[in-house]
């Protein structure tokens, strides 16, 4: 860690110990320490719940194959809300997306293809499936961008678009008998690790590059703080947004790719569920949903926050229609903790000041 790193962990941060504190790390980011101390306190509830269930091996197997999919797509919604906009067609881009892959793979190969023809037709739909999410990604951000709708009007639309087509495209029929060397993506392990979990690594990785170590991140949290002053700024907000719809359809897809190989069919209302979800992972990441701000960390650590919840809630029996009003509850409750936190960080310094002037 250069001196500039530990600069930003924070005041009581030593410049001359380059190692890695985890206390020095969260205490750089109130939001971070408010979110791990969650995350800690949730698993711990559910072990203390349900040990033989939630606290085996196999649990957390399950959990490394279950959770990547809603992982993706928070990081779909994650990049249009530190833009200062919101993509609710996420889940609509990934099923119609990879109902195109399912019958590219499905439906356009020979009786009694070989080996290699069915790999190539795999590679094919998947090759299909991503340029069709960046496609449906950069409608929303034409919409969005040039014509001026609000985002949240554009992919509420969109999202009852990509569905319809769906439908339309397979009857309300599910598409099944995907090849097995494309299942083994949902359902193998490399060295050990589940691959879902290897692809959200990676995804995680090229986001957290682009927002931290690249121009575009720095210019879409500027856009997302003040499109204004990052037009006057020199910056093209057309042409951030439109990146920004494109990564999050182009996210969205390979989520929807890991979303039928995990169950090896392909339907048009797969996984509705997870746009709430995704939303209220963002929000409980940190990320502010008027734009400007967020943390790869934070989104990770909500992710594994809430799959550690919905696993031990599964383990208790508990039925889906009750989670959704759990999660509906958490996510009011977030909104509310992050609205009113800075107010009584304002009027605790502000009291402070007063002290020491006096």
């Amino acid at each position: 860690m250069t001196n500039q790193a530990a600069k930003r962990t924070g005041p009581d941060a030593s410049y001359d110990d380059p190692s890695f504190s985890l206390k020095r790390w969260l205490s750089s980011d109130g939001n971070l320490t408010r979110l791990f101390v969650i995350m800690v306190v949730v698993f711990v509830t559910m072990t203390v719940l349900s040990p033989r269930t939630f606290l085996t091996l196999d649990s957390f197997s399950s959990m490394a194959f279950q959770f990547p999919v809603l992982g993706i797509l928070s990081l779909a919604m994650m990049l249009t809300m530190v833009s200062g906009g919101i993509d609710l067609s996420i889940v609509g881009i990934a099923n119609l997306t990879s109902i195109l892959a399912a019958m590219v793979m499905v439906r356009l190969v020979p009786e009694g293809a070989s080996a290699g023809t069915s790999f190539m037709y795999m590679l094919l739909g998947i090759v299909c499936a991503i340029i069709a999410g960046v496609l449906c990604g950069l409608l929303n951000g034409f919409a969005v961008a040039k014509i001026g709708i609000p985002p949240i009007l554009v992919t509420l639309g969109s999202m009852q678009l990509f569905m319809g087509l769906a439908i339309v495209i397979t009857k309300g029929q599910a598409i099944v008998g995907l090849p097995e060397q494309f299942s083994s993506i949902g359902n193998g392990s490399h060295i050990g690790i589940p691959v879902p979990l290897i692809i959200f690594a990676l995804c995680v990785a090229a986001v957290y590059v682009l927002l931290n170590r690249r121009p575009y991140g720095m210019k879409l949290q500027l856009l997302g703080s003040n499109p204004t002053a990052s037009r006057y700024g020199g910056i093209n907000n057309t042409v951030v947004l439109l990146k920004t719809y494109a990564l999050s359809g182009l996210l969205a897809s390979i989520a929807g790719l890991v979303m039928i190989a995990l169950t090896n069919s392909a339907k048009a209302d797969y996984g509705t569920s997870y746009i709430l979800q995704a939303i209220l992972v963002v929000v409980l990441g940190g990320v502010n949903p008027n734009g400007g701000f967020g943390k790869i960390a934070g989104v990770v650590m909500a992710v594994l926050t809430l799959q550690f919840l919905s696993s031990g809630l599964n383990a208790l029996h508990v039925g889906n229609f009750f989670k959704d009003f759990i999660w509906g509850i958490v996510l009011i409750l977030v909104m509310v903790i992050n609205a009113v936190s800075p107010r009584l960080k304002w009027k605790r310094r502000a009291a402070g000041s007063s002290k020491t002037s006096s």
